[in-house]
């Protein structure tokens, strides 16, 4: 099975609020990957900030 843009968003989302942020980095840039205007674009930017602000060791984009 093909998985979707919208696929991929919704596995990031999950992975996100499981506190698997890198993982959910990946499912949000495949689903931009796959649809520029996804709003996987949105929460990958959101995602991104928590990771500078909490994560500053861990995260250096």
């Amino acid at each position: 099975m093909n998985m979707t843009s919208q696929d991929y968003y919704l596995q990031g989302n999950v992975h996100r609020k499981n506190g698997d942020f890198a993982l959910a980095m990946n499912a949000y840039m495949e689903a931009i990957r796959l649809d520029k205007d996804s709003p996987a674009v949105e929460a990958l930017k959101m995602l991104e900030h928590i990771m500078n602000f909490y994560h500053k060791d861990l995260y250096n984009p």
